[in-house]
């Protein structure tokens, strides 16, 4: 593949990513139901459709643009914080001017625009045992992949690597946000929810662009 990336991809990022979301649903709310209300997964799967339909839209308009629609949609799903914290996420990315094809650089630029907008969101940080856990470490490995002249590709890969490790570390918190924080020491011992869904979501990502890159 080019080392860029187009509206045919991010379709493939988007769909791949709510592909992994649907398969993990029933976990991701037996997750939620030890401190929340035990619908984060169905929350999940009707941000990712939102998302899906929004990549569909056959128009002209630059990858932000796109993005920025994206996440307002998903800001439209009733679904408490995790729908509120992915809309503005993916509504944030647009932030970065990406024109009609992104390399890894504006991409890089791209997701960190979108954790600039979570941080106006929330106060959470790594260690709080909630979304940031996973969008941090991601966003930070993808830019510094970037910053050593790596493939959009590797990049997604070591981004979703990290990912993954920031939500299986959350597994030893105890949660600061949300009902689960009345809970205490009884939230430690499982992952969180919503770095677990982000995990998903950039596992996807990465295995879209992976399986082009094979291609």
């Amino acid at each position: 593949m080019n080392d860029v990336i187009c509206i045919s991809d991010l379709r493939r990022m988007f769909a791949e990513a709510a592909k992994k979301i649907r398969q993990d649903q029933a976990i991701l709310s037996q997750l939620d139901c030890i401190g929340g209300d035990g619908d984060h997964g169905t929350t999940m799967v009707r941000a990712m459709k939102q998302l899906e339909d929004a990549m569909k839209d056959e128009n002209a308009k630059p990858l932000n643009a796109r993005l920025k629609d994206a996440g307002w949609s998903v800001l439209g799903v009733d679904g408490g914080a995790s729908s509120a914290i992915l809309g503005s996420f993916i509504a944030g990315m647009g932030d970065a001017e990406m024109g009609q094809e992104s390399d890894c650089g504006r991409l890089a630029a791209s997701l960190t625009a979108g954790l600039e907008a979570l941080r106006k969101q929330t106060r959470a940080i790594p260690g709080d045992k909630t979304m940031m856990d996973a969008f941090v470490p991601a966003v930070q490995a993808f830019a510094a992949a970037a910053n050593s002249g790596e493939s959009i590709a590797n990049a997604m890969e070591y981004a979703a690597e990290a990912a993954r490790r920031g939500a299986d570390a959350t597994k030893d918190m105890i949660a600061k946000y949300g009902r689960a924080r009345f809970l205490g020491e009884k939230t430690r011992g499982s992952p969180d929810a919503g770095a677990t869904s982000v995990a998903l979501l950039f596992a996807g990502f990465s295995a879209a662009l992976m399986q082009e890159k094979e291609a």
